[in-house]
């Protein structure tokens, strides 16, 4: 039997549409492509790719059109124009924004009986295509299921659920996770590394203890749904007084401390919330009122 691949239109060309353009023809798909700088499809036209002369070009070729554009303002000034060429398509958005950004295309796309699924990329240009790769989901599950095969050669399609901004909202919290993981081990290098040792020695001890760190998570995760926080094996107090030991070596070292004083001080305001005797988990009420401005 023949393993005949699905057209695929792909709407933006910068690194992260290129890549993703790439990948679909690297895979076997039909890939036509637009972007509103001709010259940047120039070398997925090499490539095989089919080089559309206009967004309407571009929408027609597919049944699936997928868009990774700039930012939201970049999607409707390409979209709106081709909204009625669109209707009964499937529109897959990869462009980067807010959940409320996500929820408000969904509703448009509703409004032009287009089929629409939210997405988010949770890797560099490099890492597409890799099935290790999460691409994250969210709106319609009849169009991943409907597309699966073409999505799945891009990476690992997780669906999160109906509503259109969970791909969004994914992102920002996963991304945020990253950030402080990557700044919290630059830190932990610049300490060591004020001894003369190599980051390339001391990151396998670091990615050792990010194992384990992930166990806490998943005891901690059953924790915050309770909302009860059993101080069995770390409390908050004992955090307070262990920071306090990352600080003094890292000032006797002359490094910037603020990402650890700022550590400190959000646990004592866990402390102070009544929450000294509870695990490291209970810091999160402290950033819930935060968030809801108490």
């Amino acid at each position: 039997m023949g393993t005949e691949r699905s057209a695929v239109t792909v709407i933006g060309l910068g690194q992260m549409g290129s890549a993703l353009a790439a990948t679909l023809l690297e895979r076997g798909h039909p890939t036509t492509v637009w972007n509103r700088s001709a010259h940047k499809a120039r070398a997925l036209a090499e490539r095989g790719a089919r080089l559309a002369a206009t967004p309407g070009e571009a929408v027609a070729a597919s049944p699936l059109v997928i868009v990774c554009v700039l930012d939201y303002d970049a999607l409707y000034a390409t979209l709106d124009p081709v909204a009625g060429d669109l209707a009964g398509r499937s529109l897959v958005n990869l462009t980067s924004g807010s959940p409320e950004q996500a929820q408000e295309v969904a509703e448009w796309a509703r409004s032009h009986s287009v089929d629409y699924l939210d997405g988010a990329i949770m890797t560099t240009p490099p890492g597409v295509g890799s099935p290790e790769t999460m691409f994250l989901y969210s709106g319609s599950r009849t169009v991943l299921e409907a597309h699966r095969p073409t999505l799945a050669a891009l990476g690992d399609p997780l669906h999160l659920g109906a509503e259109p901004g969970l791909a969004s909202l994914y992102d920002a919290a996963l991304l945020g996770l990253m950030w402080s993981t990557l700044t919290g081990w630059l830190h932990g290098t610049a300490l060591v590394g004020a001894e003369k040792i190599q980051a390339t020695a001391f990151t396998p001890v670091a990615i050792r203890w990010l194992s384990a760190v992930t166990g806490f998570l998943t005891t901690y995760a059953a924790q915050v749904d309770a909302g009860r926080y059993p101080g069995d094996d770390a409390t908050v107090d004992v955090q307070i007084a262990t920071i306090d030991h990352l600080l003094h070596a890292a000032a006797t070292r002359g490094l910037d401390n603020a990402l650890p004083e700022l550590l400190k001080a959000t646990m004592e305001r866990t402390r102070d919330a009544g929450h000294g005797s509870d695990s490291y988990a209970s810091v999160i009420e402290v950033l819930r009122k935060r968030e809801a401005g108490a």
